[in-house]
């Protein structure tokens, strides 16, 4: 089974049709990751988008309970509690409704997992290798995929070793990178961000995973990132949110 994970896209139809088609016929079944909206200019469009795809598992993330009225985005920077409330009047109200019922992770999908934030809390997130290796000794699958920190890559740990970081470095254009991963390790994988990513580099990322084959496949894709940011002006969204599109952080 060939997996397409997708996660955060974060309201970004430009993204999504940069990405949708390159990915068309090339996978078995669609996982999200959370985070559909906030941040961007295009919540309706990007549930929308993510219903018609009938994914086969997904979990919530933080601005989706934001944007939908879960939370309360008190715990939100100014910026992204505006912009969550912004989503929240937006949205259409069968849209409001499939965010409400979204699942809390972790969720099982064949022989792998998946969550928004980390393995014990959904809103945690996974920068360091000790916060990394704490989740990795709680779970007893071998790969877990996992979003919210928006920085493609992930960590592994063989048996009780220390755990080692996986980083990608991309050349420009459409990339990809393939990683074969071990038998003898356990692995937390972020496919990246779609619609924001932070780690440096503004392209789309999301990964496919293959469970037969145990490889993930890492990929970058140019969007429009103008077309998303001049929506975002025409919407008063945060200027320092338009603004960190464009340098991918």
């Amino acid at each position: 089974m060939r997996y397409l994970i997708l996660s955060d896209i974060h309201a970004n139809l430009a993204a999504m049709e940069a990405v949708l088609p390159l990915v068309k016929d090339k996978y078995d079944q669609l996982v999200s990751l959370g985070d559909l909206v906030g941040y961007g200019p295009d919540a309706n469009e990007a549930v929308d988008g993510v219903r018609e795809l009938k994914p086969v598992a997904q979990v919530r993330g933080n601005h989706d309970k934001a944007g939908c009225g879960i939370t309360d985005a008190e715990d939100f920077n100014p910026t992204a509690r505006a912009a969550a409330l912004w989503t929240r009047e937006q949205l259409r109200a069968e849209n409001l409704d499939y965010l409400r019922k979204l699942p809390e992770g972790p969720d099982r999908v064949g022989g792998y997992q998946i969550v928004h934030g980390s393995i014990r809390d959904e809103d945690e997130y996974l920068f360091r290798a000790r916060e990394a290796r704490e989740n990795l000794e709680l779970t007893d699958t071998s790969v877990t995929f996992f979003g919210h920190t928006h920085f493609q890559g992930g960590f592994l740990m063989r048996g009780g070793e220390r755990v080692e970081l996986i980083r990608l470095r991309w050349p420009p254009g459409v990339v990809s990178a393939k990683l074969l991963l071990a038998t003898n390790a356990r692995y937390l994988i972020n496919p990246g961000s779609i619609g924001q990513p932070r780690d440096g580099d503004p392209r789309a990322g999301f990964a496919y995973y293959d469970e037969e084959k145990r490889t993930v496949e890492f990929w970058r894709v140019p969007y429009d990132i103008e077309a998303t940011q001049e929506k975002m002006r025409k919407a008063d969204l945060p200027p320092s949110l338009i603004e960190r599109l464009g340098a991918g952080r």
